[in-house]
């Protein structure tokens, strides 16, 4: 994965949109798991590798059996999640793990920064990703890369996360797509 902006797909006019574009990756942000199969299929038929926010797909438990069930039946690439274990789940079964992080207060951070630390995702999803000084921060001091999403809504956004250490920038602004 290079420095890019990579799609967060809130609904299936996105999914439309998205298909249109050159990105291979896109994030599945929102959905049913009625839906996931045979959407991760179509994607996948055109070249493109799906993320999927576990926390966020409806009708999904998110424990080892939803995990197994996207892994196994859904086939993605890669999972998304707030939860350490579930990280830890998709590390464990050698697809990517987001560990998705709020930088809510220095306490928040410290706490995920431990985490991080311990479980070693393949890459962390900071939220807010307009607020390049913590960007840089957390990069300098896990060294794993930064994908800098929500509250993204200008190309200068995009571009000072990216100047600031982020690895890429997730956004579910299709102008920006």
């Amino acid at each position: 994965m290079g420095k890019k902006i990579i799609p967060a797909i809130r609904n299936m006019k996105d999914f439309d949109a998205v298909l249109k574009t050159d990105h291979e990756l896109i994030i599945f942000l929102e959905t049913r798991l009625s839906q996931l199969e045979s959407t991760v299929k179509h994607a996948k038929q055109l070249g493109k590798k799906v993320l999927i926010h576990a926390d966020l797909v409806q009708g999904l438990k998110v424990d080892e059996y939803g995990l197994e069930y996207l892994i196994h039946n859904v086939k993605v690439d890669g999972i998304i999640s707030t939860k350490a274990n579930v990280i830890a789940f998709a590390k464990k079964h050698r697809i990517l793990g987001i560990q998705r992080l709020f930088a809510l207060d220095s306490h928040a951070l410290s706490h995920n920064l431990n985490i991080c630390k311990k479980i070693q995702p393949d890459y962390i999803e900071i939220l807010p990703g307009v607020i390049p000084g913590i960007v840089k921060e957390i990069y300098d001091e896990t060294g794993i890369p930064i994908i800098a999403g929500g509250l993204i809504r200008t190309q200068q956004d995009v571009d000072n996360a990216l100047n600031n250490s982020a690895y890429a920038v997730t956004t579910s602004n299709r102008e920006l797509w």
